[in-house]
């Protein structure tokens, strides 16, 4: 089941004018060291960071809180699979809110694609609860 969507559109521009402005005080604030080294190898550091800036927006869309509620940006952060598949990993408040939206018997799934064609970036996050398979639940 369904338990959250998120999609959020980010100018790659405005990013790299903020990246400038305030440089390692945004980036520290916003990204994880993961996101950040990812990005440095990459020959366009600002689309990189404006899709996961939006990745990080859509999650917290998906959660269902914004990033109003206590989220922090560091508590979402987007990793890439071997192939290169985002995912999200969440901790602190965001895991705990994942946590508290999950029904019970089910463990949740975070889905992220990412996409950017200058001067955009753009991220879809889906939260989906799946049946626990059988022998994992736990006992009283």
């Amino acid at each position: 089941m369904i338990l959250g969507i998120g999609s959020d559109l980010a100018n790659i521009d405005r990013i790299a004018g903020v990246l400038a402005r305030h440089g390692d005080r945004f980036r520290n604030r916003v990204f994880t060291e993961t996101e950040l080294a990812l990005a440095r190898r990459r020959k366009l550091e600002a689309a990189t960071l404006a899709k996961r800036w939006a990745a990080k927006e859509a999650c917290s869309k998906a959660l269902g809180t914004g990033l109003a509620m206590g989220i922090s940006w560091r508590d979402m952060a987007v990793r890439n699979l071997p192939g290169g598949q985002p995912t999200m990993q969440l901790t602190g408040w965001a895991a705990e809110r994942l946590a508290a939206m999950t029904p019970a018997g089910h463990v949740a799934r975070v889905h992220v694609t990412l996409t950017d064609d200058h001067p955009w970036a753009q991220a879809f996050v889906v939260i989906e609860a799946l049946p626990e398979p059988a022998g994992t639940g736990t006992t009283a």
